[in-house]
């Protein structure tokens, strides 16, 4: 493990700041969430390409970026006018002694319309709620029940939809195939083949007339249309896998009230008058009016473009669609939904996605510029030397004959036979600048991120996929991730005794009321109780469930139990302060102040108890060390642990003002301890071979919990973390709050040694986090709350949980984990080092074919002054090398393998050593192979005594064939580049079988049937078995060259000027 983190550190870059190598190579951007506009125009301007519409379409569209922005600052500023506009006309009126008019028109079965409901809202009219008779005449007109909801039958929710619409926008309709067969036409050297293929075909039809003068101009014709159907095919099958992802990227699910139980909807199901409750981090689904709330402060940044907080109440109870809960929670009758509202608006005028780059496409887009460039290079040297030895009389066609000679050859022959060398330079830059590298990304992405749904991960930022795969460690949770999330109160300590089994009639009578007071008031939970004998249905955090029925066991009525008191103040739960209150007024007008939280915070705050007889005694020092000694033990037996305490407050202390209520700070001092109690949560079965996986692969497993340091200590050991009690020191575990005082350079040096972190707050983990990436480290953090969305921001990778998380916290997450366990964050895993891995796969491949194909064609060209591959050759081979190949050996499924090594460097280059070696041997191997049958191709095959252009023909023709023979073996060698047994796994890959059975297919109908297109002759079966013999050996050689060793230092290290180190 330390070398794999000495390793890392010499390749990754962790800080905000680029490095001088970042600046300097404009193809070099490790962390493209991050990057500027201007950051990221700069590689776009230096990338080498022949179709920027194909190239750049699933790049951030900086266009539509900047019109986005546009369009959101014209409607917020629409927004502003309207209500300012309200307010003038309604301070005006009220100068006067009027109130604004506000007339309701019925519609359908309502006797509220939309257009009455939309301006309500839009224009925050409190006089108009005033004079609907406030939330309960609103709720009346909408028919819906303010404890209840709606009825939300089918035939409800219908009429609903129909009187107020539903909760959709129009979407606007992605790219139609038509857009990209055009986009695919964009290709420069696409479109001066078809241009020369035109001249060919006129010039032809003239001179040898219709039956036979068309094929060389249709042959390259027909070739380059099927280069754009393959490729536009491609393209729109990965469009179609984009568009669905984004649809369940934005369809979000939230609870809603009705019938008067909680159910959980999707977002678009939410219709005019249900009720729906919000907690901290849920994102507000439609337009509405809040009808309670506790503490609610609302961010309503996303549609006022202000990050000032609203603090909700009834002088302002008005929500807007799209903004998000900063804090507390409450419950909102909805008003408006989809279009009617302005955030519906808003995302129809922007729904399109702008496309996102990712740091390896922008890297491969470097890769292939210089590629390009070289591939420019040697065809304009062909096409030189071409011309040359043309118009100098020095070509001679298949028979011998000198194809120009000055003063002899006709106009029309001396441009046909000008086009044709044109046509040859140009399709080796059609192969030479490899188009389809960096889109290779894209459909590697695509098809990882189809994949990686059904392994219950959502993929939100492409780059956050390729990133994993050089996650050097993972922050997890331990609630949910580690654990199964099913709680369960195990033990209790009540008063001064320890009860395992709850029973009402173990405890005094005022124990047990205050107990169950607290439970039912202070929770945002429900209990919802079925008519006959149905078993009670539980709603809530896994925690309040387990309280709650905890509470039922006590013999708890939860709904007569709430109505008995009602709630004056709240201060809901969150996880910086862990824990939450609540007062109430009960009937003998005293009121009762509740908390409920982490068991050794709430016991510090406690003076007294109650014990077995009712009697309140002070809390001494004895009883003191027997509660935390009580906490310890439990803690130790990974039970999470939870005190609820109260106390009384005078009626006349309490703030009459609305204003000063809302502002409120609830008495935490001088508590009365009720009860502790130890909730299990057992791990998840798999979670321990999980962890064992991510270190066997070099990834460093840390736990950050709110958690007692006891329970996370025992989980950590239960779970693998620590291996054994002699790891469980203090340089591997410590407390956020002792972590927080350190300086940042303390912080930066014992991150290093940090397994297990308890009780921290979100501040804590988004420290470590910081401190980890200044260590070089490539951090990945798992968060669910809302005030984990800067640590979820500030990691490479945020892995926000799919049943637990916070909308803010999905918002600020790069992937989704959708069933919250640890072993689907290792599959992401997995599936970042497979992307890496497919890539390389394909790069090695391609430069093969392109190494190949341009040395034999400049080699022939010079010293011979014909080429062996002629242009529709060429094409093909590009096919394959481009599309076919890439959707052969970018869709390999990740394998175990992949997890028996470090974690990939995001400086490491892109073609290694490995890669080097087999690329070298191949390419020598084809290269030598096919130059030998250039030269010495006629005797070798006893083709001397042929027909001279007959013989020509059979020897280019087998030069094709052993051409492409060879690439096909050689897609297999790719698969496994730094394995010997290349077949593993082969035949689980229907799509790679597939397609080099389709490409055998092809070859051989166009070797055996399409020789007028492809110039071309049928071979006979000693010939075939020549070039499947000369295609097969690439096998043996590929086996035998993995037992060369290769050095540890990357060869392009070698050519780089040595800097001296310097001091970050």
């Amino acid at each position: 493990m330390d070398n794999i983190e000495k390793k890392s550190a010499d390749d990754l870059e962790a800080g905000p700041s680029f490095s001088d190598d970042e600046e300097k190579d404009p193809f070099n951007i490790s962390r493209t969430k991050d990057a500027t506009i201007e950051r990221l125009r700069r590689w776009r301007q230096a990338a080498l390409v022949l179709n920027a519409s194909r190239r750049f379409r699933y790049t951030l569209d900086l266009k539509k970026e900047e019109e986005k922005k546009e369009s959101l600052r014209k409607i917020r500023a629409h927004v502003e006018a309207i209500r300012a506009a309200y307010r003038f006309k309604e301070g005006v009126l009220q100068g006067n002694g009027q109130l604004p008019e506000f007339s309701l028109v019925s519609s359908g079965d309502f006797p509220i319309g939309q257009e009455q409901l939309t301006s309500l809202t839009r224009d925050h009219n409190i006089s108009a709620l005033q004079q609907c008779g406030g939330v309960k005449g609103l709720s009346d007109l909408l028919k819906t029940n303010l404890e209840k909801g709606i009825n939300g039958d089918d035939a409800d929710l219908l009429k609903r939809r129909n009187v107020f619409g539903s909760n959709t926008y129009p979407k606007k309709r992605g790219r139609s195939f038509w857009m990209f067969l055009w986009e695919a036409w964009q290709d420069l050297t696409l479109i001066i083949l078809m241009v020369a293929a035109v001249v060919s075909l006129a010039l032809g039809i003239k001179t040898e007339g219709t039956k036979e003068g068309w094929y060389d101009g249709g042959s390259i014709a027909f070739a380059v249309i099927l280069v754009i159907l393959v490729t536009a095919i491609s393209d729109y099958r990965q469009s179609l896998q984009f568009q669905s992802l984004n649809e369940e990227k934005r369809n979000i699910h939230m609870e809603v009230i009705r019938g008067g139980r909680r159910i959980e909807v999707s977002i678009y199901d939410i219709v005019v008058g249900d009720l729906v409750p919000l907690n901290i981090g849920d994102q507000v689904p439609a337009d509405g009016v809040v009808i309670s709330f506790h503490s609610l402060s609302i961010d309503e940044s996303n549609m006022t473009g202000e990050s000032e907080i609203v603090h909700k109440d009834s002088r302002d109870p008005f929500l807007m669609s799209g903004c998000m809960v900063a804090d507390g929670n409450g419950i909102m009758l909805v008003t408006s939904v989809g279009t009617n509202t302005e955030w519906g608006m808003l995302m129809a005028s922007i729904s399109e996605d702008t496309g996102e780059e990712t740091p390896l496409q922008v890297r491969l887009n470097g890769a292939a510029t210089f590629i390009g460039i070289v591939g420019l290079t040697v065809a304009f040297i062909v096409l030189i030397v071409l011309l040359a030895r043309y118009f100098s009389g020095h070509t001679k066609d298949a028979y011998g004959k000198v194809q120009f000679q000055a003063g002899r050859t006709s106009v029309g022959d001396a441009v046909d036979g000008a086009i044709k060398i044109l046509t040859i330079a140009v399709t080796i830059v059609v192969v030479a600048v490899p188009e389809g590298l960096p889109l290779a990304v894209t459909l590697t992405l695509a098809y990882s991120m189809r994949k990686m749904m059904a392994d219950k991960a959502l993929v939100r930022r492409l780059s956050a996929c390729e990133t994993m795969g050089s996650a050097t460690t993972i922050c997890s949770d331990k609630t949910g991730t580690l654990t199964l999330n099913q709680m369960t109160v195990v033990e209790a300590y009540v008063g001064e005794k320890k009860i395992g089994s709850p029973d009402s009639n173990q405890l005094s009578p005022m124990l047990t009321s205050l107990l169950i007071e607290g439970i039912a008031q202070n929770t945002t939970g429900s209990i919802y109780v079925p008519a006959g004998n149905a078993d009670v249905e539980v709603f809530g955090s896994p925690t309040e469930k387990a309280i709650l029925y905890w509470g039922i066991k006590l013999g708890m009525n939860f709904e007569a139990v709430r109505s008995e008191a009602s709630v004056i103040h709240a201060f809901p739960f969150n996880s910086q302060e862990k824990r939450g209150g609540i007062a109430l007024q009960v009937p003998n007008s005293e009121v009762h102040i509740h908390w409920k939280g982490a068991a050794e915070i709430v016991l510090a705050s406690c003076t007294r108890y109650i014990d077995t007889n009712d009697r309140l005694v002070a809390m001494d020092e004895e009883k003191v060390i027997f509660f935390k000694n009580a906490i310890e033990d439990m803690a130790s037996r990974s039970l999470r642990c939870v005190a609820i305490a109260y106390t009384t407050y005078d009626r006349e202390r309490v703030p009459a003002d609305e204003e000063q209520l809302s502002q409120w700070v609830l008495p935490e001092d001088d508590l009365v301890l009720l009860a502790i109690v130890g909730i299990k949560d057992p791990c998840r079965p798999s979670v321990k071979d999980a962890v064992r996986l991510c270190q066997i692969a070099g990834v460093k497993v840390r736990m950050v919990t709110g958690d007692n340091i006891q329970t996370a200590k025992a989980i950590a050991l239960e779970c693998g973390i620590l291996t054994s009690e002699a790891d469980a020191t203090e340089r591997n575990i410590i407390e956020g709050k002792n972590f927080r005082a350190l300086s940042d350079a303390q912080r930066e040096e014992i991150s290093e040694k940090i397994s297990v972190m308890g009780r921290s707050s979100p501040n804590d983990k988004l420290l470590l986090v910081q401190a980890l990436r200044k260590r070089a480290h490539v951090v990945a953090v798992t968060g669910d709350g809302t005030n984990d969305a800067p640590a979820l921001h500030e990691a490479d990778i945020g892995l926000a949980m799919g049943i637990q998380g916070t909308e803010v916290a999905k918002e600020s997450s790069d992937i989704i984990i959708l069933d919250d366990n640890f072993a689907s964050v290792v599959k992401v895993v997995r599936w970042g080092r497979s992307v890496y891995a497919n890539i390389q796969k394909f790069i090695q491949f391609q430069l093969t074919v392109n190494v190949a194909a341009l040395v034999i064609n400049f080699v022939a060209a010079v010293s011979s002054g014909d080429v062996p591959l002629n242009a529709v050759q060429l094409l093909w081979v590009n096919l394959i090398m481009d599309t076919l190949g890439a959707l052969a050996l970018a869709t390999e499924p990740p394998t175990d393998h992949l997890m028996h090594r470090p974690p990939v460097g995001r400086r490491e280059p892109l073609i290694t050593n490995i890669m080097w070696r087999n690329l070298i041997i191949q390419a020598v191997y084809q290269l030598s192979v096919l130059l030998v049958l250039n030269f010495k191709g006629k005797s070798l095959l006893n083709l001397e005594h042929d027909d001279s252009g007959h013989a020509n023909k059979v020897k280019n023709t087998l030069i094709f064939n052993s051409f492409v023979l060879c690439q096909i073996f050689n897609e297999f060698n790719a698969r496994k580049p730094d394995e010997k047994n290349i077949f593993s796994g082969i035949m689980k890959n229907h799509l790679f079988m597939g397609i080099v059975a389709l490409t055998i297919v092809l070859q051989i109908i166009i070797v055996e049937f399409l020789g007028k297109f492809t110039k071309t002759v049928r071979l006979n079966w000693k010939h075939w078995i020549i070039s499947v013999v000369i295609g097969f050996i690439s096998w043996p050689l590929a086996f035998i060259g993995k037992f060369i060793p290769v050095p540890a230092t990357p060869i392009s290290n070698l050519f780089k000027r040595r800097n001296p180190p310097s001091i970050n």
